[in-house]
């Protein structure tokens, strides 16, 4: 069995000790990712849709640096700080999809890192 860490330039650096992703056997975990901007640091807490878009981003540039793509995530959890932002996160995550999409589940947590307002993290699959 082969752990193969994941790490893009065109997401952010963790904030702690984890990887971007993790492949193993044709899966990819992808680490919780947050509207942090990969090039200059910044966080993008302006307004839920950019905030929402931002994390997208990050998702799709870690799933770009391991070969896959949004077709291929089968879940996701959405951590949101406020329940109240479930349909603009919602209509920002659907975007990225075409249809067959992953299973998913929302929560509302209390706090999240960096006191951002949405985390989300994914499990994408390829067939091996």
């Amino acid at each position: 069995m082969v752990k193969n860490i994941i790490t893009s330039e065109n997401a952010p650096a963790p904030i702690g000790p984890y990887s971007h992703a993790v492949e193993i056997n044709g899966m990819l975990f992808v680490s919780g990712q947050v509207a942090k901007h990969p090039h200059t640091g910044e966080l993008i807490l302006s307004d839920i849709l950019s905030e929402s878009k931002q994390v997208m981003e990050n998702i799709q540039a870690i799933l770009t640096k391991a070969g896959y793509g949004f077709e291929h995530i089968v879940k996701t959890t959405i951590f949101l700080t406020d329940m109240n932002n479930f349909a603009a996160v919602n209509e920002v995550y659907g975007s990225y999809f075409s249809g067959n999409y992953p299973a998913r589940e929302t929560v509302q947590v209390a706090k999240l890192p960096l006191n951002v307002n949405v985390e989300i993290s994914v499990i994408a699959v390829k067939a091996v």
